[in-house]
């Protein structure tokens, strides 16, 4: 179910308390018998402090930046890993997979190495089994990432039948050329280029303790 903007409130206040000024001082107006030069002024001030208010407000409705709409993931929490790999691969997957589902809008996450699942970690889907479809194929030939920002409007989605059926947002990003990481989000257009930024970098890493081991 999508979450409440938090920011909604913020939003609304210039207005509200605008137009609530406005309205006062039209009451005032039509009760007041005599209006006075100094009263009059007043009502001239008031009238372009609300003005500024409503406009402030209407400004913030179009350019402050709404929290994108998140979702609970259909699925399990799990951690699943590839029993027979060395130590020292075991204790780098699990330190880069926490970071990214603790410091990231990740909440389901592979890494895929040779065709092999190597593991899965947060909010599993249902099929534990990873056909690489275009996409996939796409980036390991190119190197480069693909961020899905939302991927119910991608006809490819179905090739990502691995990940919760409710996912929102996925970024494919290479490990070297050997694998490729996917990060599942529980938003669209959640994750930031500073996150994406990160995340390579803890791809290159995963890449060179892969390579040595």
């Amino acid at each position: 179910m999508a979450q409440p903007d938090p920011n909604q409130v913020l939003r609304r206040l210039p207005l509200v308390v605008g137009g609530l000024g406005a309205f006062l001082l039209l009451v005032n107006r039509l009760f007041t018998p005599e209006i006075t030069n100094s009263q009059a002024r007043g009502d001239v001030l008031g009238v372009v402090l609300s003005a500024v208010l409503i406009l402030t407000g209407l400004i913030w409705q179009q350019v402050q930046p709404r929290t994108p709409d998140s979702v609970e993931l259909i699925g399990e929490e799990g951690f699943d890993m590839l029993p027979d790999l060395p130590q020292a691969v075991k204790t780098e997957l699990a330190w880069a997979s926490h970071l990214l589902l603790t410091n990231t809008v990740t909440r389901s996450l592979l890494v895929i190495v040779q065709d092999k699942i190597l593991l899965r970690r947060g909010i599993l889907g249902a099929k534990s089994e990873v056909k690489p479809g275009t996409i996939l194929k796409r980036v390991l030939e190119t190197q480069k990432p693909v961020y899905l920002v939302d991927l119910k409007v991608y006809p490819g989605k179905v090739e990502f039948d691995y990940l919760p059926e409710n996912v929102q947002g996925v970024i494919c990003q290479p490990i070297g050329k050997i694998g490729i990481l996917i990060l599942g989000a529980n938003a669209p257009r959640s994750y930031t280029k500073q996150d994406e930024r990160w995340i390579a970098g803890i791809a290159d890493k995963l890449a060179v303790t892969l390579s040595v081991s």
